[in-house]
């Protein structure tokens, strides 16, 4: 290809995480189709494209938090689980470690961070962490309300108390001791109508002392990172539009009925801006400080004013006192604290990172090369709910690493790379957000394979758009009004695999074994095939590059389905004319059609191309970005005489899956 042609900039290094799923359960679909086969789509696709020595693709299993000690305890107290909270995590992570196995996720490690060598060096991660964001300035230690269940005499942990978010404009009902199941944070004093999930008993608030990220104090610095994403093409708006939702003052909403009531306590209330907005139910009321909003809504709270508070930022809780949790390093006196789970799981990453490079036998300070260097590129695939964790909360942690004269959006070498958020809209379950309180319960990911092979649901998961909207994922077989005779949405890009590429695989195999002995004619393809096969190379690593995995299978379904035209064309041409010329053009273009189908379809399924590869008698050279531009004939040692493996009649290279078969 031409120098001239601009394209996009890849690094020379990638890290590639997923968001971690808790050791409370299996894994359901929309962790699959979420998170992890997006995840998966761009590592291969990174490892074929800047070399798989230079893409560490790692993962693991949530071991602490709220809801895996209160499933553990719910097990436990109805008889259905008798050993230790590690057994019942420990039984999690190898379920959810075989279920991505069988979806063909190829993490380099799926580590967990409170098992094995993984937990040990999560700890030592954990403990420097906080250490350097203490000896930095941005820990405070704040004494602070928590629940508190006093029919039974214990502290209550985050799931351990359910009530309605104070956050205006959400409307979720599960709102948790401090932040609700939409990722609103909120300090627990202000959850409306708490109670215990232990006893159903309105809790009481204690006091108790933590340590808190000032995460507060970031809210230039975020401001100016935000803006700078606009300058990153490879980072969804989502991103951006979500961050900027938590960059505003403090303010408080009170509904427009109490405006007299609130007339009358004004002059009592801290300084603040009042305004009203046209055909809103509620005025606001705008503070300069977190602690000056929170003193107003003590008042308010006290004369009996109902209100919400907006979203802003707010100090970030880093330890709790939970038993099951990573060890928190003792501060100014405040030993026996555990780190809460959010903060530990954002830097988590680097923890595994580190747990497979040693287990690779590198040096103790290889991790740096892929965290501390600006030849590498973080990119961290998560659902759109955890925004405010990555997005916010662990940007300026890792800002913080630094001192406070050295803070920086845009790190230098040797320091902490601020990673790359790729952000997924929900994944609907017959277009309702799936739960399994629902009258019809969404099927686990293990489950989807008793129905679809695994090629063909990545392959309809990369498809559905998730980049830019919430998309219902509707499988036929778990959906009570589809109609028998309907088609099944979730086959529509398997049966690109399955019917179509299959077709192009076989006719070459087929053709080349009945006309020339298998041995794969060797010459130049046509040059209008050569053009659009470059271009629609270009065209797929633009979409890779921007991460838009939908406009990938959109790609990839024209090109496939024009390839089979291409063939039919003028392989009927031939045989009706008996053209001998023009069948072996046509197998020579065909070739060099499949090889581009078969490079660019790698990281969507990886297992039939590979089959595919193979049988045509190549190395796994033959995915290499190096090479994107080759012929066939470029990885034969003998070009005149390069046979393929012979074929029996309807191999299948994307094989269907059994249940699609019909049996009568």
């Amino acid at each position: 290809m031409e120098d001239s042609i601009k394209r996009p900039h890849f690094p020379k290094r990638a890290v590639i995480t997923a968001g971690m799923p808790y050791g409370n359960k299996s894994l359901h679909f929309g962790h699959i189709g979420g998170v992890f086969v997006p995840a998966d789509a761009y590592a291969r696709f990174l490892r074929d494209r800047i070399g798989k020595d230079n893409v560490i693709f790692v993962s693991g299993t949530d071991c602490y938090g709220s809801p895996i000690a209160e499933g553990y305890r719910k097990l436990c107290e109805d008889g259905r689980f008798s050993g230790t909270i590690e057994d019942f995590v420990r039984g999690n992570h190898e379920s959810q470690k075989q279920t991505l196995k069988d979806y063909e996720i190829s993490l380099n490690l799926f580590a967990a961070s409170g098992l094995g060598e993984s937990r040990d060096i999560h700890r030592e991660v954990s403990d420097r962490f906080i250490r350097n964001l203490y000896k930095n300035g941005w820990l405070k230690k704040l004494v602070t309300s928590q629940f508190y269940d006093a029919k039974l005499g214990v502290f209550l942990n985050g799931r351990q108390v359910v009530g309605r978010c104070p956050v205006q404009g959400c409307a979720s009902e599960k709102g948790y001791a401090d932040e609700c199941d939409l990722g609103h944070q909120y300090m627990p004093e202000n959850l409306i109508a708490p109670k215990s999930t232990l006893t159903g008993e309105t809790p009481e608030m204690r006091d108790v002392t933590n340590w808190y990220f000032s995460l507060t104090d970031f809210r230039e610095l975020m401001q100016k990172y935000t803006d700078g994403l606009k300058n990153k093409g490879n980072v969804r708006r989502i991103v951006s539009d979500t961050i900027n939702e938590f960059l505003i003052p403090p303010v408080i909403y009170v509904k427009n009925e109490n405006l007299p009531d609130y007339e009358a306590l004004k002059s009592s209330l801290p300084e603040h801006t009042m305004r009203t907005e046209e055909g809103k139910t509620s005025f606001v009321l705008e503070f300069d400080e977190l602690t000056v909003r929170d003193r107003a809504c003590e008042i308010l709270t006290e004369n009996g004013i109902r209100f919400r508070t907006g979203k802003t930022l707010v100090p970030f809780r880093l330890t709790g006192n939970i038993e099951w949790g990573v060890p928190a390093p003792s501060l100014e006196g405040e030993s026996g604290l555990t780190v809460w789970v959010w903060p530990e799981s954002l830097w988590a990453p680097i923890s595994f990172t580190k747990t497979y490079l040693k287990s690779k036998g590198a040096p103790d300070d290889e991790w740096k090369k892929w965290w501390l260097s600006k030849d590498c590129e973080v990119f961290q695939f998560i659902g759109q709910d955890n925004i405010y964790f990555y997005g916010i909360a662990e940007m300026a942690m890792f800002m913080g690493q630094q001192g406070k004269e050295n803070l920086t959006t845009d790190p230098e070498e040797g320091q902490l790379t601020l990673p790359t958020l790729v952000a997924n809209y929900h994944i609907l379950f017959l277009d309702k957000k799936a739960s399994s309180s629902g009258k019809v319960k969404p099927p686990m990911a293990a489950e989807l394979l008793d129905h679809y092979t695994a090629e063909q649901l990545r392959a309809h998961f990369l498809a559905l758009g998730l980049g830019l909207r919430s998309v219902s994922f509707q499988p036929k077989p778990y959906n009570p009004k589809a109609n028998p005779t309907d088609s099944d949405p979730a086959l529509k890009e398997g049966n690109l695999l399955t019917n179509v590429l299959n077709r192009l695989c076989r006719s070459c195999f087929y053709t080349t074994q009945k006309h020339y002995d298998g041995v794969i004619p060797c010459g130049e393809p046509s040059a209008d095939v050569v053009d659009e096969a470059n271009g629609i190379i270009l065209e797929y690593e633009e979409a890779m590059y921007k991460c838009e995995l939908h406009s990938v299978m959109g790609i990839l379904d024209k090109y496939i389905r024009d390839c089979n035209k291409y063939w039919a064309k003028n392989m009927g041409d031939a045989d009706r004319n008996d053209d001998a010329a023009l069948r072996r053009q046509t197998l020579i273009d065909a070739f060099h059609m499949l090889r581009v189908c078969a490079v660019l379809t790698h990281p969507v399924a990886p297992a039939g191309t590979e089959l595919l590869v193979e049988k045509l008698g190549f190395g796994e050279e033959f995915f290499s970005w190096e090479h994107i531009f080759e012929k066939v004939y470029f990885f034969c040692s003998d070009k005149e005489n390069h046979k393929l493996t012979e074929l029996e009649p309807r191999f299948d290279f994307f094989a269907k899956h059994p249940s699609q078969f019909d049996t009568k």
